[in-house]
């Protein structure tokens, strides 16, 4: 019997996800919304990634941590990455995000950014003093 399976991750910041979903890709929809399961099954989820064979990815927030978890039934994933390829892309992308939010509210400005060969992104931030 298939059923939906939780992943914790360290992802507290709504619109950092959205953004990181974004940039890899992902056809996402916001939620509320219901989450597509094995046989008809559903639950609540924040952000869902419809799939074709109708069993849906998402992200909804734990109350008790203020994380969002990865919700799937993971019988049935269908994507190019495996589960942890997947989440190790949108985490990369969610930490990129979530640095420039929080230095650009301390007024810094990105006046350098590189991809380094191994995956990595290298950015030299600067704020200017009155």
């Amino acid at each position: 019997m298939s059923h939906f399976s939780q992943i914790k991750t360290k992802i507290r910041n709504l619109e950092s996800l959205q953004a990181a979903l974004d940039d890899v890709g992902a056809d996402w929809k916001p939620g509320p919304k219901s989450l597509r399961g094995y046989q008809g099954q559903i639950q609540a989820a924040d952000v869902v990634i419809e799939q074709a064979n109708g069993y849906d990815i998402g992200f909804r927030l734990n109350p008790d941590t203020q994380e969002y978890e990865l919700v799937a039934d993971l019988q049935y994933w269908k994507q190019p990455l495996s589960v942890d390829g997947f989440l190790n892309q949108i985490t990369q992308r969610y930490a990129y995000h979530t640095v420039l939010r929080e230095t650009s509210h301390q007024g810094f400005q990105v006046s350098e950014q590189a991809n380094e060969q191994d995956g990595a992104i290298r950015l030299v931030l600067q704020r200017w003093g009155a």
